[in-house]
Parts: structure tokens; sequence; C-alpha cells
């Protein structure tokens, strides 16, 4: 099996050092690691560090455990609601644990409602994005883990951004909380609800955010006061093929699902749409996922994007069949996503015969296959492309 090497420390985005030129280079935005860091959220600290606060506040320590219960059962960062606090202590335990970290810009709604992105605004004027996606018997959530993303796909509205920074485990997690709130009070088509599903499928690669990503999956997935009692099951963690990430997931024993997106069957083509593939190729890919599916009994997802004439013919579906066959085991689910082009892009969504013959070309070979639901693609549906739109406004 083909692996890389781990020797020595390894880095905290979970991406191996040397990316800077050569047959990979990292994608930088121009103002990358310039902003500083967001100031400390209540879910940024450990248990240690919130009692040293309150100590510093003049309060005694069982109130963490009273803020724990505000954030993720309450959903609330309002003093306001704090009433079981002193009054006199309500502004400033506010202040110190919940500050402000993301402001909503632009709201968008689609399909009757039921899906609504949001553009947000950190700290530092950075802007990234979050889509809360209604249906029959789930509510999904699709969260950014880093401020644009260095992955370079071309026919990706984010990849064109460039990566300025990670965000931290507290902005991350402010997305999960605003949507939860969404649901509870039925701002979202349907009436009242509960977000039960989680995807880091927006802005960023989150095996190259590692750490502040895995703190936020254990506190989505923690039982309340120590996280909002969304299911590790119900959490879906993608890459375009870190595969250290991937094999530090594995080791991890969360039992999330992971996504990979594939969006090519061969090295040759997946070099040209996936710059990633050049340092981990495909696979070394394939036998990391293979592996986390053998180590954690969860299928893997297998993304593809669809785009005409690039990767969408009946040769690219029968080589994807054969080499998720190769491993000799149910163990793939793919997910062909018809390609929410990016404006003025030479990337193409494929024709309507040609995405279902590539479906049926899969199903055929005894591979598990669902044509991804595509939502939003009248509100700038595609990771990035609100974003994108605002810089270029911001210009």
């Amino acid at each position: 099996m083909t692996d890389v090497d781990m020797t020595g420390d390894e880095p905290e985005t979970g991406i191996t050092p040397g990316g800077k030129d050569g047959a990979f280079r990292d994608v930088l935005a121009g103002d990358h690691a310039r902003r500083g860091k967001p100031p400390r959220h209540f879910t940024d600290m450990d248990q240690q560090e919130r009692q040293e606060i309150c100590a510093q506040l003049g309060l005694p320590k069982f109130r963490v455990s009273q803020l724990a219960n505000h954030y993720f059962n309450h959903l609330s960062t309002n003093p306001d609601d704090f009433t079981d606090f002193p009054a006199a202590s309500r502004q400033e335990a506010a202040h110190r644990f919940f500050p402000e970290l993301i402001t909503p810009v632009t709201v968008q709604k689609a399909d009757q409602g039921t899906t609504i992105k949001t553009l947000w605004e950190l700290f530092d004027g950075s802007r990234i994005e979050s889509v809360l996606m209604r249906y029959p018997s789930r509510a999904t959530l699709c969260i950014s883990s880093q401020v644009g993303c260095g992955m370079g796909c071309p026919f990706c509205a984010t990849g064109q951004l460039g990566l300025t920074r990670n965000m931290s485990t507290g902005e991350i997690l402010e997305q999960v909380r605003a949507a939860s709130r969404m649901m509870k009070s039925g701002q979202v088509a349907g009436g009242p609800g509960r977000l039960s599903n989680i995807v880091f499928m927006g802005m960023g690669e989150p095996m190259g955010n590692y750490r502040a990503v895995l703190s936020a999956v254990r506190q989505i997935s923690a039982l309340p006061p120590k996280g909002f009692g969304i299911s590790a099951r119900n959490i879906t963690v993608s890459t375009v093929g870190v595969v250290p990430g991937i094999r530090k997931l594995t080791k991890e024993g969360i039992p999330v699902r992971l996504a990979v997106s594939l969006h090519a069957p061969s090295d040759e083509l997946r070099d040209k749409l996936v710059p990633m593939n050049r340092r981990f190729n495909t696979t070394q890919v394939l036998d990391a996922a293979h592996d986390y599916y053998l180590a954690s009994g969860r299928r893997v997802s297998i993304e593809y994007a669809l785009m005409r004439g690039i990767n969408d013919q009946a040769e690219h579906a029968r080589l994807l069949a054969k080499r998720l066959n190769h491993y000799g085991d149910d163990w793939a689910h793919v997910n062909p996503i018809p390609l929410n082009p990016i404006e003025g892009s030479r990337w193409t969504a494929s024709k309507p015969e040609d995405e279902q013959r590539f479906l049926d070309i899969l199903h055929k070979a005894g591979i598990t296959a669902t044509m991804r639901d595509t939502r939003g693609s009248d509100i700038d549906g595609a990771c990035g492309q609100l974003a994108a739109k605002s810089v270029k406004l911001q210009a």
C-alpha cells in the first residue's frame, strides 16, 4: 500500500510541508495569514481556561456549566437570556466568552424557502458562506472551515479565491449555532424543527484546518451541555484527497462519514482538475479512503462533479467503476454532482443524457451511486460563488 512519509512532527493542518513550488503550489490569496487571530470564544477554550476566566470575573466555577447550557442547549449568547446569572455579571461574561465572530451580510432563499444561503463577515472583514437545506426527513447545514481555499481546483469558485486563513473552532461552530436557531425558531419553511446533519463541504479544505475541524466535530457531536448533540454519524468531513489527514481521521475513531472529492478516475485527468493529485495520487487517496472504511465500517462518499466533455463520458464511468471495484467490497457510494457553473467559466454542466448514462454504467457495474440533488442553483449555490461575487464588488 502506498503512503506518505510522516516522520517527524505532524503538521497541524494534516498537509505535508513543501507546497510552495514545484508540481503542486498552494494557491494563496494576496493577504494570506496577515489578518491576525479571531477573538477566543467559549468553544475555543478548554475547561481550565473557562474556569480561569470565570475566576477573573469573580464568578465560581459552576458558572461555566451554565454558560455551556446557554450556548449548546438554548443556542443563545445574549446576556439578557442569562437569567440564572447575577445581573451585574451578564454583560461582561457574554463579552469575554461569546465575542461576535460572524455577522450576516447577505441571506438568499431558494426552493420555496427550504434552502437558505448566508454570506457571513468575520472579525477581519473576511467573508465565508454556509447553506442550510431542509428536506422532508432531515435538515442539513453545509459549513465552511477556511476563508477561501488553497487547493486551486479550476472549476471551483472558492478555489479561485485562494486561501486567506484558517477559521477558528468558534467561527466554525457559530455557523452551526445560527442554523440551529433558525430551525428551532421556524425561520426555515416547514415550521420549527431541528438541525440534524452537518457537512464540511463549504469553503475550504477541512483537512487543511485539521485541529479546529476536529475540535468542532467533537463539540457538534457531544451531548448538551458539552455540544450540540448532532450524531457523529450525521457529520460528513470532505477532502480533495489529503492523505495524511485521512490517515489521522482514521485513527480518531469518530464515526463521521468521509467524503472524497475525486472528480476523475485517472491521474492524468485528475492532475488537471485537482492539483493536490500531484502530491497524493488517486491510488494513495483511494487506498487511504478504503482503509477508513475498513476501520470505521462506514461507506465512503466519492464526490464526482460532472463536467461536459471533460470527465462525464462512458469511458470515465467505466474506469471509475473499475478503480472502486478493485477493492472487492461495497465500500463506496458515488455521488455524481451536476456542476453548478461559475459565471464566465469554461467548465459547464454535463448534458442530462450523459449524466444518466454515467449513472447507469456505475449501477450496472454494481456501484452504489446517487445523483446529487442540487439545491440553490438560482442563488449562487455553488460553494464560493456568493463570496467571490462580494469580493469583486468590494474591489
